[in-house]
């Protein structure tokens, strides 16, 4: 149950990501002041393309290695449920087996007791005997 909650969460963390515009960012020459002469317009639109192609391959670098760190970190996640979750087996087993180990040790020194009993009266029978 824990696994499929982990990846109901994994997976709409990753459609956050994969549905990311990738235009987080601001362009540098971007001045929020200045609306607008046709001439400031141009400008920009002439600088924009060379500069907006590094812009959108560097983006899509950066969501690209933002997305391998999550799906690693992902992964770590799961390896880490996995060893919890053997952990907590291991762990059960162990006390399990301390608590019969212990339940065993009592069994036996009752039983020793007995034959030691057992054998306190044959020798008190044979004495009797003589």
């Amino acid at each position: 149950m824990k696994r499929i909650v982990f990846l109901i969460v994994a997976l709409f963390t990753l459609n956050g990501v994969v549905f990311a515009d990738g235009n987080a960012f601001t362009p540098l020459d971007f001045n929020d002041t200045q609306y607008g002469t046709p001439q400031t317009i141009n400008t920009v639109n002439k600088s924009l393309p060379s500069s907006t192609d590094g812009d959108a391959v560097g983006n899509g670098n950066i969501q690209n290695a933002i997305l391998q760190l999550d799906n690693a970190q992902v992964d770590i996640r799961n390896d880490l449920l996995n060893c919890k979750t053997k952990y907590a087996d291991v762990d059960a087993q162990y006390k399990l087996i301390k608590t019969e180990r212990k339940a065993l040790k009592k069994q036996v020194s009752s039983i020793e007791k007995r034959i030691k009993e057992i054998d306190k009266a044959k020798e008190k029978i044979r004495k009797n005997m003589l």
